[in-house]
């Protein structure tokens, strides 16, 4: 563990729990404590590797309170973890504040690589790779439908997060928007035991979400406008 770094961002698994580096597991072992969304999550995967660190929460609706505390026990010397429920703390997952202050104070900060959802679907999705676009979770009310023709010209490949209730939604949006025959890959529960991929036009791959029951989590890949 580098003595000067006070912030590590760790990545966690998104299903597997094998899917974690030794240099995290080590990592988490050495640190002061270990900020994280859910503390009954978190618990489990620190209870696989036996890890005995105090948990703290750090999520969507606390951190504008409670990131300046963390800040300052950083200044003082703490070493602190930041983790997700899953996946890479910042990435659709709270972080950017804390990170944001600590490189304005010049703490050092360490992000390990890791699990994330949308680079293997991207990859297993058989569509174009070399340029693309993450979009994350889109606005479910207000400015969605600003986002989405904004999006109507994209030549790069798309990438989005999805919940299972909003799915077959966001399918018909894009059919609407993008065009039937546009190209779609649909993956869901990444890494777990019921992972499923679906590849096909917008108008095929609604047909068949059409008929299955929808559960878990969601990543969507659109091929980019031809022109």
């Amino acid at each position: 563990m580098n003595e000067e770094t006070k912030l590590f961002i760790v990545p966690t698994p998104i299903g597997n729990l094998k899917d974690i580096t030794f240099r995290s597991i080590e990592i988490m072992k050495n640190s002061d404590y270990i900020l994280c969304e859910d503390t009954r999550v978190s618990k489990k995967l620190l209870n696989h590797y036996k890890i005995n660190k105090p948990l703290k929460t750090y999520h969507a609706h606390n951190e504008h309170k409670v990131f300046s505390k963390y800040i300052h026990d950083m200044k003082l010397g703490k070493k602190i973890c930041l983790v997700s429920d899953a996946g890479t703390p910042s990435i659709s997952d709270p972080g950017y504040l804390l990170v944001k202050e600590a490189n304005k104070l010049k703490l050092k900060i360490e992000c390990l690589p890791g699990p994330t959802a949308l680079i293997p679907a991207l990859v297993k999705s058989g569509l174009p790779s070399e340029k693309f676009v993450f979009e994350g979770f889109l606005p479910t009310k207000k400015g969605r439908s600003k986002r989405l023709n904004l999006l109507l010209n994209e030549t790069r490949t798309m990438i989005f997060y999805e919940s299972p209730l909003r799915l077959l939604k966001t399918i018909e949006e894009f059919k609407n928007i993008f065009g039937q025959e546009r190209k779609v890959s649909v993956s869901r529960e990444i890494s777990k035991i019921y992972e499923e991929t679906i590849n096909g036009s917008l108008s095929k791959v609604h047909e068949i979400l059409l008929n299955k029951k929808i559960k878990g989590e969601i990543v969507i890949v659109l091929t980019g406008s031809k022109k």
